[in-house]
């Protein structure tokens, strides 16, 4: 308890992570407002739809986490950090934590702020949480963005160098996984199991077959054919493998 207390107090002491924070709740509340705003049909306002910013939120949640443990190697203080504390593991457990903690707050905060003002900019429209998909679809955000910050303190300690780790992981995040359907044969199908992928699965669910494709504002729906709670359990798992793999090679190699 008391080394993440210490990995909270760091992680929270340094101005980078307020103003990605803040570009995490304000970027996707504002696209939420704007939808709504200036949508010619309050009908077209779905939850779904006023949740739709959280695709821009999460490259700024990816880069603050991924900087907690990054930045200590940039600056060299990784090396204090693990002369203090000497289980390597226990800094990274410690780190993914507070990463988690504090991005699965943010995503609440993003997630009820973005149902709230689409709500106040099209109050006809019908954006009661009545089901259990929508639940999922707005407070689940904090377990998405939770288990990406895990995701991107893994990504952190094994690339260890900021821009590259950065680069890597929003890269594949925002880009790569996009792309792998494309790949003849067996895209489709390895993109089925691809982490946010099926992360988002959790989030906002599969295709209905016997809907139209989403509109402009909403992200593509997960091709994932685990259930939800099952997707979640997955995305969560290979969180925590990477992190695993990510402690093994910090007690195996030099600071």
């Amino acid at each position: 308890m008391t080394l993440t207390v210490a990995e909270g107090i760091k992680f929270l002491s340094t101005p980078s992570p307020k103003a990605l924070a803040a570009v995490a709740v304000v970027v996707p509340v504002a696209f939420a407002g704007v939808v709504a705003g200036t949508a010619g049909d309050s009908a077209a306002i779905t939850v779904g739809v006023s949740q739709a910013g959280h695709q821009f939120g999460i490259a700024p949640i990816l880069a603050m986490a991924m900087a907690s443990i990054t930045t200590e190697y940039r600056y060299n203080t990784i090396k204090a950090t693990f002369l203090a504390v000497p289980r390597r593991g226990s800094v990274l457990v410690a780190k993914a934590a507070v990463a988690a903690l504090v991005c699965g707050a943010i995503g609440l905060v993003s997630a009820f702020g973005s149902l709230t003002v689409a709500t106040l900019m099209a109050p006809e429209a019908d954006l009661a949480l009545d089901t259990a998909a929508d639940w999922r679809n707005v407070a689940g955000l904090a377990a998405y963005y939770a288990i990406a910050a895990v995701i991107a303190v893994a990504a952190g300690a094994l690339v260890r160098h900021t821009a590259a780790a950065l680069t890597l992981l929003l890269g594949y995040s925002l880009f790569v996984e996009s792309l792998v359907p494309a790949i003849p044969g067996v895209g489709v199908e390895v993109h089925r199991w691809l982490p946010f992928n099926v992360g988002k699965q959790f989030l906002i669910g599969a295709p209905d077959p016997g809907a139209a494709p989403p509109g402009p504002p909403a992200p593509p729906p997960s091709t994932s054919l685990l259930s939800p709670w099952w997707a979640l359990a997955y995305y969560a798992a290979v969180a925590l493998a990477l992190l695993g793999v990510a402690i093994v090679t910090a007690r195996r190699r030099d600071a």
